[in-house]
């Protein structure tokens, strides 16, 4: 197994690792060793979030791994109903996790709600205000880089002309996979410096991309695994990619992405995919407040 060791530049200077293992969705009792099995096989990126609710398993994860803190990357996110409480929401996630720092701490959402009522926005508060108050932690010490997630460009245009706004996000974490690669958000982004990382790189649990005959065979013909192949595509795009499981033999498969590459012939293939397999695994209905409109803003 050779891991990947790329990293991508922030405009903040810092380097981000190009692949790491995500924690959503993952069951109980199975994020810690999921977390220790992937140090131990060479990753150096782990992103959670508090509303996933298993911040102190990542953190028991860590430290059952024995890799020093300071050679991992580790990211969380601040929840939809902590908007208004920033500096108690990142001392809560520290504690969880264990850990003085965090290397990245993302607005997981654009949507300010109400605290204790997940179905309601606040009507004096959006995620200008948010980030605000996100800005002040840079120099506290808990947090070296800032970013949002699930930004599409309208919300980041209405971010980056706020008065507020002193700091650029220097990650926006959002769902890229082949069969929704998001062209026009993602070049957006990188004309504004930000970072775009992964989420659900493979299309999340039961992809219908693993059964794709144009990505089998292409698999198939690199000596690869679609997933593999899938997580090559993202890094060779220029993005980070946060692949998610709990088995430790996926795990170390997912990060053996060192010594070979994609032809730029098979790159354009692979960009084609959404074209007739066109496909999103989270959307906004489960909110109160729409944060997706459409194509030429998220897609």
């Amino acid at each position: 197994m050779a891991p990947l060791s790329k990293t991508h530049k922030l405009n903040t200077g810092d380097e981000i690792p190009a692949v790491g293992l995500g924690t959503w969705q993952s069951k109980p009792g199975q994020v810690e060793k999921a977390v220790e099995a992937a140090l131990r096989a060479g990753y150096t990126h782990i992103d959670t979030a508090y509303a996933y609710g298993n911040e102190k398993e990542v953190g028991q994860g860590i430290k059952a791994s024995g890799v020093p803190r300071e050679k991992i990357w580790l990211t969380t996110k601040l929840d939809n109903d902590w908007h208004k409480h920033v500096a108690e929401a990142i001392d809560t996630s520290l504690k969880n996790l264990d850990t003085p720092y965090v290397d990245l701490y993302l607005m997981h959402w654009p949507a300010s709600l109400v605290k204790g009522n997940t179905k309601e926005v606040y009507n004096d508060w959006d995620f200008v205000d948010t980030w605000r108050e996100m800005q002040k932690l840079v120099d506290t010490g808990k947090v070296k880089n800032i970013g949002v997630s699930n930004f599409g460009v309208k919300n980041l245009e209405k971010l980056l002309s706020a008065e507020s706004t002193k700091i650029v996000p220097a990650v926006n974490q959002i769902e890229l996979h082949p069969g929704n690669p998001s062209p026009h958000l993602v070049e957006y982004l990188r004309s504004k410096g930000i970072h775009a990382s992964a989420y659900s790189p493979l299309g999340s649990s039961d992809s219908p991309l693993y059964k794709l005959n144009s990505l089998t065979k292409l698999a198939e013909s690199k000596g690869k695994t679609v997933q593999q192949v899938l997580l090559r595509w993202g890094v060779q795009k220029g993005w980070s990619v946060l692949s998610k499981s709990v088995t430790e033999e996926r795990i170390k498969a997912n990060i053996d992405l060192e010594g070979w590459s994609l032809t730029d012939e098979e790159i354009a293939q692979i960009d084609e995919v959404h074209k007739e397999n066109s496909f999103k695994v989270c959307g906004d209905d489960w909110l109160p407040v729409k944060i997706f409109f459409g194509a030429g803003d998220s897609d």
